[in-house]
Formats: structure tokens, sequence, C-alpha cells
């Protein structure tokens, strides 16, 4: 038998109480511990909520639920849903609803449905059909198109799926729209069903469902309606949202906004059949500012520019950029010399055709200097610009490269030598020593290797204009046809020389061929009528890929919209264009177009006198702080 040993009663209670203090010890600690965890998620929560988080720029102040529209802070918003569709709908038949001039969301949810399950359906359908239309041949009631239609449809269908060429969904489309008032959002509204309903497109409008709505066209992939129609894939593509009227590329520079859509309008013209450009525009609608933004921004994309500058508007630009700023005037250190000749590169062409290539343009620039020739005097100044090259050694033989081309002074003295010139010398002559002899009479000594390079014919008389534009432009194509290189040659003010036939058709010839060269040429004008009346003035505009329509005058503007075949919306969008704001054309296709340009670019191009006298002013200030 074991021993046990006998505890007394008052040590037995003794334990028993140590322990209960130890339990009751050990749930104060708890408590404590939860109350200090508690009062740590308290003070944790308060400094959260004293966070600036991102929902809390995107959170509206407030949000409101009614029977048939949302309150989104100061906004009205309300949801339209698609119920029905036609039996075709062509590609593209989105399109007005997403270019439609007014602010809202467009979802469309794609849910693919079982393939089989939906050929056990049209099975059934097609069955369904088949009896129809043999019950009323036996009853001898006429033909039914529509249900003979209906299950050609089905049997097609279900041989494309079968195939797999086609599969099938559920396809929900909604559009919310945004307002702010409840009278401006009922009257889009219906506006926007009548959109829908120009297609041939049934809609409707949320009930009880404007939170719902809301939340399934905002860009968190989440279709709270669940209402769908169901169509294969080609109906399906044919909502496609990305149809809208656009010219973006993945190379170019940025022209400005489309005014349908908001997007950009990213181009290379280089990208064309040809590089050309016309801009046509009133006085003051931002042809030069938009021009100013095309050359600074072709000339980061690597393009040389030169610049015929009528008015000196181009001087800023060329100073900030470092480019060569050349004046053409009487009292100029600057001269050109008409009788220069190319070097053309990568043609096979003899000196004998060069000559003659430019001896046909000096009797162009002689007609502008001295006026129309009769027969015999065009003539005998035919065989004089030739004697004139051969009495500097320049004949069918002559490497030019080395040889020096005479100036006029020259042909003065060949038409002295020869008979029969009759008034030629005389009308010459004050080209060589009379008012305008500091013109055209002196060997070139201008330069153009630079990446933008501007001539300047503000200071000429305007009786000098045409013949020295005339004369800068042969240079240029010289200077073009001697180096290959890419090149945007600007000529504001083209109508001086569509005044003129020989300078209109030297130019048109230029238009037609500088693309061999990498050239593209724009072509600036305000006086429309005068251009377009001009068969030169459109042959050019048909030679031109890209044309840039910003304001027009009404007494332009028929010619103009019979020429691009304008509707009447886009005339009166010309007549009441804002500056900057037009048509832009490339090729086939035509957008609204607002240019746009950055601080930095606009103190650079722009032709506002106020801002120039502001920048004057500033630049002024800045030199004699400098000085100090």
């Amino acid at each position: 038998m074991a021993f046990q040993p006998v505890v007394p009663k008052k040590e037995v209670k003794k334990s028993a109480s140590a322990q209960e203090t130890q339990k009751i010890s050990a749930q104060t600690e708890k408590a404590r511990a939860k109350e200090t965890q508690k009062k740590i998620l308290e003070e944790e929560f308060a400094y959260r909520r004293g966070l600036v988080a991102l929902r809390d720029f995107i959170a509206p102040a407030s949000f409101e639920i009614q029977t048939t529209y949302a309150r989104l802070g100061t906004q009205f918003v309300r949801t339209l849903f698609v119920v029905g569709y036609p039996r075709y709908i062509a590609v593209g038949w989105f399109s007005p609803i997403i270019n439609y001039s007014a602010s809202f969301d467009i979802s469309i949810f794609f849910a693919p449905l079982p393939v089989q399950m939906v050929l056990k359906q049209l099975r059934n359908k097609a069955g369904t059909l088949q009896a129809e239309i043999g019950m009323a041949a036996d009853k001898g009631k006429p033909r039914d198109p529509a249900a003979e239609t209906a299950l050609r449809d089905v049997e097609q269908l279900r041989d494309d799926l079968t195939q797999g060429t086609e599969h099938f969904f559920s396809v929900g489309l909604y559009v919310t729209l945004y307002a702010k008032s409840l009278e401006e959002l009922d009257r889009l509204t219906e506006d926007m069903e009548g959109v829908f309903g120009s297609k041939i497109v049934y809609t409707k409008r949320v009930l009880y469902q404007a939170e719902q709505g809301f939340n399934s066209t905002i860009p968190i992939c989440n279709d709270e309606l669940q209402i769908g129609f169901n169509m294969n894939t080609s109906p399906a593509a044919a909502a496609f949202p990305f149809i809208s009227s656009d010219l973006t590329s993945d190379t170019g520079i940025l022209y400005g906004i489309n005014r349908h859509n908001n997007s950009l309008i990213l181009f290379d013209r280089f990208s064309m059949q040809n590089a050309n450009e016309v801009v046509f525009a009133t006085s003051g609608a931002g042809k030069s500012y938009t021009i100013k933004l095309e050359v600074l921004r072709s000339m980061m994309m690597g393009v040389d520019v030169i610049i015929i500058d009528p008015e000196r508007e181009y001087q800023h630009l060329c100073e900030a950029v470092g480019g060569t700023f050349i004046n053409i005037s009487l009292s100029s250190q600057s001269k050109i010399n008409p009788f220069d000749l190319p070097r053309p590169v990568g043609e096979q062409v003899s000196t004998a055709d060069i000559i003659r290539s430019a001896v046909i343009t000096l009797k162009g620039l002689m007609r502008l200097m001295l006026g129309q020739f009769t027969q015999e005097e065009d003539s005998i100044m035919d065989r004089a610009l030739i004697e004139t090259y051969a009495k500097k050694d320049i004949t069918a033989d002559t490497d030019l490269s080395t040889a020096e081309p005479p100036i006029v002074s020259d042909l003065l003295d060949v038409l002295e030598g020869m008979e029969g010139t009759g008034t030629l010398p005389m009308r010459l002559r004050k080209y060589t020593e009379g008012t305008f002899a500091g013109l055209l009479n002196h060997p070139t000594n201008v330069e153009m290797r630079n990446q933008l390079v501007i001539f300047s014919v503000r200071d000429l008389e305007d009786e000098l204009r045409p013949s020295a534009i005339y004369t800068i432009v042969n240079y240029i194509w010289n200077t073009v046809r001697s180096e290959r290189k890419k090149r945007i040659l600007v000529i504001d003010e083209a109508w001086w020389l569509m005044q003129h036939e020989d300078s209109a058709r030297f130019i048109f010839a230029l238009v037609k061929r500088c693309r061999k060269y990498y050239l593209g040429v724009t072509t600036i004008t305000q006086d429309v009528n005068d251009f377009l009346n001009s068969q030169y003035g459109k042959a050019i505009l048909t030679n031109s890929a890209i044309q840039i329509l910003l304001k027009q005058s009404p007494a332009a503007i028929d010619v103009i919209q019979k020429t691009f075949m304008l509707t009447e919306g886009e005339k009166y969008l010309l007549l009441e264009s804002a500056p900057g704001e037009g048509i832009f054309f490339a090729g086939q296709k035509h957008v609204a177009i607002k240019v746009v340009a950055s601080y930095s670019e606009d103190q650079l191009i722009t032709t506002d006198p106020r801002q120039l006298l502001e920048i004057d002013a500033a630049k002024k200030e800045f030199e004699e702080t400098h000085k100090k």
C-alpha cells in the first residue's frame, strides 16, 4: 500500500489563491495590451485620415443619385445603353457618335459566348423557321421574304461558327453624357439619341440605374448594367471606336490639335508623294505663325529650311536658332548673280543642257526686268545670253566647277555689239549703271551653309520685288540641284510671283521637279483669288500634297469652297475661325486643326505687335542690366 502525504487545508487554499491571482494578472495584462493596440489603431487611423491620396483628387465633392440621372459634383450625368441594331450595319457607323462635339464617356463590353451553346440555339431557330416556311407553303400562302432571309442568315452564321471564321459575343455598349445643367443634359440626350437613331441603332435611358450606368463607363472595366446584345464578330468589329478622322503617324512633327476629337495631328510631309505645301489665309489669320512653328519643329528633325521673307517676320526666329539672315536690297552688301549655274548631282545632265536651261530661266527674268519682248527681241535676247556665257568661256565643253559666270554688264556689252537690238540695251542699262545697278549686277557673295537661311526682301521697292524673288528662287534651286539634302523652301506672299506669267511658270516648274532633290516647297499667300485664277496657281495647288486653309475672307470663300469641294459647315468654319484655326489637308484626308505652341515656341515665333514690344523691352532691360 503506497504512502500518501497529507496536505494541510490551509496550504491547499493558499495554492489555489496564488493561481487565481496569476490568472487575474494575465487577464489584466491582456486587457491593457488590447487597449494599447486599440489606441494605436485609432491614432494610425487618425493619421491616415489626414493624408492626401490620389483618390482625394479624383473623387468629386458629392454624388447624388436620381431616377434617370446622377449629379456628380456640379455635373449632371446620364447613361444611354444600346438595345437594338439593324440587320446590316456598316463599318464606321460609330464615327458620328465618337466625333460628336460634347463631353461623354463610352464603354463597350465584349463577353464571348460558348460556340456549342450558340450552335444549339441556331439549330433550334433554323428548325423553327423551316417549319414556318413549310407550313405556309402547305397552306398555299405566298412566300415570306423576311423568314427566308432570316433562315439564310442563320445557316450562314452556323457555317461560319463551325468553320471558326466567326465567333459570338454578348456586346454591351454604354454612353455616359455630361452637362452643366439638367436642361442641357436633356437636350444632349435627345441629340445623342437622334444620332444613334440615324443609324437605326436603338437606345434607352437608364431608369433607377444611374449609379450602375456611371460605374459601367468609368475606366475600371466593370459592367454593372449587364445589358448585352448578341452578335457575331463582323458586326461587333464594326463598332471599333478608333475610327475618327485623324492624321497621326509614327513619324513627323506636331502640326496642331484635331478639333474633331482633340487628337494630335502628327505628320511627316516627306512621307507623301511630294513634300509640297500651300497655305491660304487672310491677313492676321496666323499663317506666318503656323509656318514658323512648322519650321522650328522641322529643324529639330534635321531638315534644312530656306525662307523668302517679304516683311522681315522671320528675323527674330533666325537670331534665336543661329540662322543666316540675308537682306537683299539696292544698298545691301549681299548680292546674288542671276547668271550662276548649278552643278546637278545624281543625274546625267550635259553642260549644254544646263546652259540651255539657264538661258530659258534668264529670259523669264529679263521679261520681268524689261517688260514683254517682241518675237525679234526674244530671238535677239536668246542669242545674246548664249554669247554672254561664251564670253566667259562657258560652252558645252566647260567644267562648271571652275567657271566664272558673267554678270548683267556682260550681257549689256554683248547687246550693244549686236545689230537690231533696238531699245533693249537702253532698257537694260538702268540695271547696270542706273538706279537699280546695285541689285543684280554683281557676283554672288552669299552662302547657304546653315540649317536655316532667310532671304529678306522687305527693303526692296515693289517694282523690283518680282525680279529679286525670281532671282533668289533660281539661286536656291541651283543650290538644291548641286547638293541633295532634305530641305524645305518657304515662299511667303507668293502672289507677287503669280502676277507675272514667267515667274508663275518658273515656280510651277520648281514645284513639279523638286521631289527629285528631296525638297518640299511651301507656298503662302493671302490673295487667294489671284493665286487660284492663275493656271499655274491651280497647277501648284494640284502638285502640293498638303494644303492648310486658315480663316478666309468672304470675298474668297466661294472660290475656296469650289476648289477644295468644302461642305457648308466647313465653309462657315473657315469664315468664323480664330487665328491659328482652319482645315488641314493631307492627300485625301482632311481634318479641322487648331495650331498650338508651347510658351517658349510662342516667344520665338509670335507676330503680335504687343508681344513683340514686350519682348523688345525685356531684351533692352536685360542688355542694360548686363552692361551695369
